[in-house]
């Protein structure tokens, strides 16, 4: 029986942190797993954090992560990673897009944008990745593809074949961004 996996996606508010989720959530679906989603906007539309919990698995109960309870963290901005390395499990995998979001408090100079997020990330989480998915999207021809660098990297890791990936990417991103798309997470599954 196949443990439940779990996975802690967490971004700003644009970064496509959803459609990574519907993505994941229609490959694991199609490769004939159990999954449950949880999915938290808060402020999202104003830069705000968005964090969504998918958890797959031959039969899943519930959609919560706790902290220190997942096994992937893929994360759309550094400091997001730092803000929720806490969920992470102690042999968990990191994996960081190298981009920086100032929050609105930090845009109005009433906080500041932690300098060392990366270098606290590795120290606390041995098994991190960082890329830098906002290049590499460019690369591809479309700078908000950066979300699916990252899923191409994340489904490198999982039990799901990379056909489903593709298809679930076919069913969940219209048409006229489908080309771009399929480059970036051929370019992640590739790192």
């Amino acid at each position: 029986m196949l443990k439940p996996i779990n996975i802690l996606l967490v971004g700003v508010g644009g970064q496509g942190t959803i459609l990574a989720t519907r993505v994941l959530a229609k490959a694991a679906q199609d490769a004939g797993y159990d999954i449950k989603v949880s999915e938290i906007k808060g402020m999202a539309q104003r830069g705000g954090s968005v964090v969504t919990q998918v958890r797959l698995g031959e039969k899943v109960y519930s959609p919560i992560i706790s902290q220190g309870g997942a096994d992937v963290i893929l994360a759309f901005e550094k400091m997001e990673a730092l803000r929720w390395l806490s969920y992470l499990k102690p042999d968990g995998h990191m994996i960081v897009n190298d981009q920086a979001i100032p929050p609105v408090p930090v845009l109005t100079g009433a906080a500041v944008y932690p300098t060392d997020c990366l270098a606290r990330v590795k120290q606390a989480a041995t098994h991190t990745i960082v890329v830098d998915a906002l290049n590499i999207a460019i690369g591809c021809g479309n700078p908000r593809a950066a979300n699916v660098v990252l899923i191409g990297l994340l489904a490198r890791r999982l039990p799901i074949a990379k056909d489903t990936w593709l298809q679930a990417l076919q069913a969940r991103v219209p048409e006229k961004f489908l080309d771009v798309n399929l480059k970036a997470f051929e370019k992640g599954y590739a790192l």
